[in-house]
């Protein structure tokens, strides 16, 4: 008895042997499901409006106001160097349905507001309420 429990014993255990070809289809199935995911984040951000406006067609054209109508309907005043244009916009059209006189120049434009360094920035975020 002692012979038969020797011999099982003396035998090696077989280790689980891993295929090259599971290790590459679980690699491309994991590389494969976070391309989708990258691509869906893309498009929710493109639906939602996050993404920035192509297309600058410059100073000669720009959309000062815009108004949801409907569903899919706008109306919008565009800017044209000589004239503003009210537009009815749908899906499949645009309605061109008013001319209005260009707005008169500023006499006065706003300087655009100084940007603070960052150390300022940086110390106004530290302090807190009853430090000095």
């Amino acid at each position: 008895m002692n012979t038969n429990t020797s011999q099982v014993q003396q035998q090696p255990t077989a280790q689980p042997v891993i295929s090259t070809g599971s290790m590459l289809t679980q690699v491309s199935s994991v590389l494969a499901v976070i391309i989708l995911l990258i691509l869906a984040c893309a498009w929710v951000a493109k639906r939602l409006g996050f993404t920035p406006k192509r297309g600058s067609t410059g100073q000669s054209l720009s959309v000062s106001a815009s108004c949801q109508v409907g569903q899919r309907e706008r109306v919008v005043i565009v800017d044209v160097e000589d004239a503003r244009l009210v537009l009815g916009v749908t899906g499949q059209q645009i309605t061109h349905l008013h001319t209005l006189p260009p707005k008169p120049p500023q006499e006065n434009p706003e300087a655009p507001a100084a940007t603070a360094d960052f150390r300022q920035v940086l110390q106004t975020l530290i302090k807190r309420p009853g430090k000095p």
